[in-house]
């Protein structure tokens, strides 16, 4: 089929990426002119795995390209996905601003039946809303169909999700528009969920906010074991093994972050005020996440009342490996905080971004875990790194001003830190003394 995506940020371009790989021919329509030239010269504006090799392969069989211009690739497509940004609004709700503009935009542009898709995440009514907005700018019902179609993409495993996924969700009004969308996704082979679109809308939402739910359950858990003796790996190892349970997203640590989870909590809650439902398990998700991600800051307060003029070295700064993504990370709000109590921080991350740079310029950045740590007074692991499960403990015993680590997300063993007398924090087991 030809295929336009509006938007070539995270979701929209795997989505381009993943249609062109099985011989469609997709055009990735982008804003951002340095984007554009980027990816038509092969270089990756996002780090996902094997994505470099991907975009490489399209590029030299030709089905993909990007451009800024929006009109051919409207008039010359049979599916156009709306894959742009979706960010929350200071209250929580979703900021529909650039699904507004994109759907004015095509309006002007569309000439025959088209099917519209709506691949970012958007509150329910979001259909309804953009078939509206068409009929308004006076595009013909017969020339069109509205289909919700969200995302289930982890960052990191972003393509692998999208031809492996386990479900695909289609929420059509017509049939016409049902047979093309199964079309265009047989050829991956997954489970297709068809519903209407209020459904396909919820969906997202509560897949979201339900693994949010269980990451700040279980970090209740683990700050409750911490005082009581219990260890938090068996307690997530037992409950894991019930069946109605699973172990998936049963790791305790300083909180979730990224694109998804923080935005859409928070924009469930906002649809759930609007039609008098209170989402009050949701709330506490978010409240406990809130708390969760500062808790190293906590901790040190406790250690060592004031923090003025202290090295902290902190590992990692994306919300979780794999992604050079920081969005809603907890290293943010610990940076934040920190800074606020007068404290210099070291930082180590292998996918540091001018991003965070840009944000902080105060603070020091290395590109060796090593000499972020040397005579630092603490070492915060903020980012399940592989490569921080190989820190050297007899080099941090050696090298810092006090051999003091708090493991955010459990990378290390506890018992090798007792050993070498450091003293080490872990989420849900304590301290080593």
């Amino acid at each position: 089929m030809n295929i336009c995506v509006i938007g070539a940020g995270y979701v929209g371009l795997i989505t381009s990426l993943a249609f062109a790989k099985i011989g469609n021919n997709v055009i990735c329509v982008e804003k951002n002119v340095k984007k554009v030239d980027s990816l038509n010269n092969s270089i990756p504006t996002i780090y996902e795995e094997n994505l470099d090799e991907l975009l490489l392969e399209c590029l030299e069989k030709k089905t993909i390209s990007f451009t800024n211009k929006l009109e051919y690739s409207v008039r010359n497509s049979d599916v156009v996905f709306i894959a742009v940004g979706t960010p929350s609004l200071e209250n929580g709700e979703v900021d529909m601003s650039q699904v507004h503009e994109s759907i004015n935009e095509i309006s002007k542009y569309i000439n025959k039946y088209t099917i519209i898709v709506n691949k970012s995440t958007v509150p329910v009514g979001s259909q309804k809303f953009v078939k509206n907005l068409l009929i308004k700018n006076g595009v013909s019902s017969d020339n069109f169909d509205v289909v919700s179609n969200p995302e289930f993409l982890r960052e990191g495993k972003a393509l692998y999700d999208f031809f492996y996924g386990d479900k695909i969700v289609i929420g059509h009004e017509s049939q016409r528009a049902r047979n093309v969308m199964n079309l265009l996704y047989k050829p991956f082979n997954i489970p297709i969920i068809f519903t209407n679109p209020e459904t396909a809308e919820l969906i997202k939402y509560t897949s979201n906010a339900f693994l949010s739910t269980k990451i700040s359950f279980i970090n209740e858990i683990a700050n409750l074991c911490n005082k009581i003796g219990a260890d938090i790996d068996t307690v997530a190892l037992a409950l894991g093994l019930d069946k109605r349970i699973s172990p998936e997203f049963l790791r305790p640590g300083i909180g979730y972050g990224g694109s998804c989870f923080p935005k859409d909590t928070l924009g469930l809650i906002s649809i759930g005020q609007k039609y008098d439902c209170p989402f009050e398990i949701v709330k506490s998700a978010v409240s406990v996440n809130n708390k969760q991600r500062v808790i190293p800051v906590d901790l040190l307060l406790s250690e060592y009342d004031d923090i003025k003029n202290k090295t902290i070295t902190l590992l990692g700064l994306t919300f979780k490996s794999g992604t050079d993504d920081i969005r809603e990370a907890p290293s943010l709000y610990i940076i934040e905080e920190l800074l606020k109590k007068g404290a210099k921080i070291n930082a180590y991350d292998p996918m540091v971004s001018d991003e965070i740079r840009e944000m902080f310029p105060n603070i020091k950045y290395f590109d060796n875990m090593n000499e972020s740590i040397l005579e630092s007074e603490c070492v915060v692991i903020c980012t399940d790194w592989e490569e921080f499960k190989d820190l050297d403990l007899d080099f941090v015993k050696d090298n810092m001003k006090e051999a003091f680590i708090i493991d955010g997300r459990n990378m290390l063993s506890l018992d090798e830190a007792k050993k070498r007398n450091i003293k080490y924090y872990s989420i849900g087991k304590g301290y080593t003394n």
